[in-house]
């Protein structure tokens, strides 16, 4: 048995420089991989009082929560008095949030309901139990002020240790119709996903595209690459007055193989690590806290015997777990890895 010292850890692991294989997916249909310029979603946002909390407010001192109450009471028909904010120097039980929602891709009309969320901009301690007040909301564009929806309602906290943060379930209710145009000049745009782009991918689709869509298109080529990311199609005539059934044919063409590199996917919020299983490591020297780790030695010393030599990613985590390494802590690793061009391989944050 190995025995470790207190302050530092050495664990010395040698690469086998291999290839990576990559991974292939048979007859995915192009809407796996792709989306439709023109379909994405909107923000919309807003800044408004939470009231109802059981003293963890804002409090006196905030004076922006102590404005935005003076033109509440001052909109309702009860401005303040000739004490001004004095009279409200003790009202704890309400909160200035920053109020956002989304409208999906696909769009929605007037009079629909999504959900919102609500985050404390203040010195509030938690927004338990508390309501939002009904706040407008309006789009990204600062000069844009028409507002788009309105929010309000009781707040859940999903998270208790962040209890700043709530959400408001159906709280947004739409204002105006949100319609979302994906044939401009009788074209589409189809944007391969970030983890597909790729110009072997581009070029795949358009001969795809082309390929099955002879007949539709008298032999003329619809489609071409823009780049690695954006391939444009042509809208052939006949379905001028008919885009929507020409889009869900192109979607549901299948792009037999799909060439996948190496990659590790971390959701830092879960705390989760996903990772194919030819990520490999380039030679590094790794000091994190009280651990001095080395990957790309002569010799292999393993904290299991019966593990063997490896340049794959896996390898370096199993033997951080088995230091118990928090995972935070091997997410630092990795991301750094990356940023020292050592992760052989693509690292997507989510």
């Amino acid at each position: 048995m190995m025995h470790l010292p207190r302050f530092a850890f050495l664990v010395s692991i040698s690469l086998l420089l291999a290839s990576g294989a990559s991974v292939s997916l048979a007859g995915v249909p192009l809407k796996t991989i792709c989306r439709v310029k023109g379909q994405e979603d909107n923000s919309l946002h807003g800044l408004g009082l939470v009231v109802g909390l059981r003293g963890t407010g804002d409090g006196g001192s905030f004076l922006p929560t102590i404005r935005s109450m003076s033109v509440a009471l001052e909109m309702m028909g009860t401005p303040l008095g000739k004490n001004g904010s004095a009279e409200l120097k003790d009202a704890k039980n309400v909160a200035l949030v920053l109020v956002t929602a989304t409208v999906p891709p696909a769009g929605a009309r007037q009079g629909d309901r999504i959900d919102c969320h609500v985050h404390s901009v203040g010195a509030c301690k938690s927004l338990a139990g508390g309501t939002l007040f009904l706040t407008p909301l309006v789009g990204p564009d600062p000069r844009d002020r028409r507002v788009y929806a309105l929010a309000e309602g009781p707040i859940t906290i999903d998270n208790p240790e962040t209890p700043t943060v709530g959400r408001i379930s159906g709280g947004c209710r739409l204002e105006s119709d949100f319609f979302n145009p994906f044939v401009k000049d009788g074209r589409i745009t189809l944007v391969i996903e970030p983890p597909y782009a790729d110009f072997q991918v581009a070029q795949d689709i358009v001969e795809l595209i082309n390929s099955h869509m002879t007949v539709q298109s008298g032999g003329v080529p619809l489609a071409r690459a823009i780049n690695q990311v954006n391939v444009e199609v042509l809208v052939p005539r006949q379905y001028a007055d008919d885009p929507v059934l020409f889009v869900s044919q192109i979607l549901e063409l299948p792009l037999m193989e799909v060439p996948l590199g190496p990659r590790v996917v971390i959701n830092e919020r879960a705390g989760s690590i996903v990772m194919s299983g030819d990520v490999e490591v380039g030679p590094v020297v790794i000091t994190h806290k009280n651990m001095v780790i080395q990957a790309g030695g002569a010799q292999f010393v393993g904290l299991d015997s019966g593990q063997s030599q490896t340049t794959k990613l896996k390898a370096l985590i199993d033997a951080l777990n088995a230091l118990n390494t928090p995972t935070q802590d091997v997410i630092q690793i990795i991301k750094s890895l990356e940023k020292n061009g050592k992760l052989r391989g693509r690292l997507i944050i989510e």
